[in-house]
């Protein structure tokens, strides 16, 4: 992606050169599950991730944290470009349709965080925080969604993660989350999920339309870096990998070929009102 020498956000909180560190709960295999069951987590994230931090205890800080290298604060200007973009584009949107977007800001952090939802790990993947309308995100996720989930990796895959993130503030701020919610009451679990796969895979559309407004930006490769990453995420994949067999019921994300569809639905339309994941379930 184009990014080098443009804006850059002024809403960055970068914790990764504070003291502390990794959270115990952050390696092993308990550490991986929570990462799978909580990729791109959205709001539902800490519920997962608290409840197993309880399992093991409370996190310890074990080591300091390590100062910023010259690769960790190039990221955190490229961070601070993609969400600079977002700033642009989601307030050209929203003014458009007779709105005011108000811009979230994004955490980046080592180890353990505290937010408005809770204590969080970096096992727990990146996810939006409705409570403080932040995004938090341990960069190291990104060598994860690599190694271990065989995804393309590159910068696009991240500029994907954090612009499905800002899908969750934009569902936030369109009252979307808290209908889908109120919707989930009284549900058996199985409906409760697919109503947390249409709110997922709309955030997934939201990423579509974004770099559909970002277009310019965008070199060779990028859009096959957003899928690439989509698919090695969706709960079918995910499943398949970790245990063997695939239990649509229990889907919270949408398989690979939704995610992928839909992030695709968003870039050639560049049209929100398109994003209609609710009545398709």
């Amino acid at each position: 992606m184009k990014w080098l020498g443009r804006r850059q956000s002024d809403n960055v909180e970068d914790r990764r050169g504070l003291s502390g560190g990794k959270a115990v709960l952050g390696g092993g295999v308990i550490g991986i599950i929570i990462l799978l069951l909580n990729v791109f987590g959205g709001e539902t994230g800490q519920t997962v991730g608290n409840a197993l931090e309880q399992l093991q205890g409370n996190p310890q800080q074990t080591e300091a944290a390590a100062p910023l290298s010259a690769a960790d604060k190039e990221m955190g200007d490229f961070v601070r470009v993609i969400l600079a973009d977002n700033e642009d584009i989601w307030g050209k949107i929203f003014a458009e349709n007779g709105m005011t977007y108000q811009n979230p800001k994004l955490v980046l952090f080592r180890g353990s965080v505290q937010t408005a939802c809770g204590g969080a790990s970096s096992a727990s993947g990146p996810f939006y925080c409705p409570g403080d309308q932040k995004v938090y995100m341990d960069l190291d996720f990104f060598d994860e969604l690599k190694t271990k989930f065989g995804a393309k990796g590159g910068d696009f895959a991240i500029a994907y993660v954090i612009a499905h993130e800002i899908g969750h503030h934009v569902q936030t701020l369109l009252g979307t989350s808290a209908k889908m919610r109120e919707a989930q009451e009284g549900k058996s679990e199985a409906e409760a999920n697919k109503l947390s796969v249409a709110l997922e895979l709309q955030a997934d559309f939201y990423a579509g339309v974004w770099t559909h407004y970002n277009q310019k930006h965008l070199d060779t490769g990028d859009i096959e870096e957003a899928l690439s990453a989509a698919n090695a995420v969706g709960d079918d994949a995910i499943q398949s990998k970790m245990q063997g067999q695939i239990v649509p019921d229990s889907f919270t994300h949408g398989t690979s070929e939704q995610r992928m569809y839909w992030f695709k639905k968003g870039f050639t339309s560049g049209d929100i009102r398109q994003g209609t994941t609710f009545e398709d379930i």
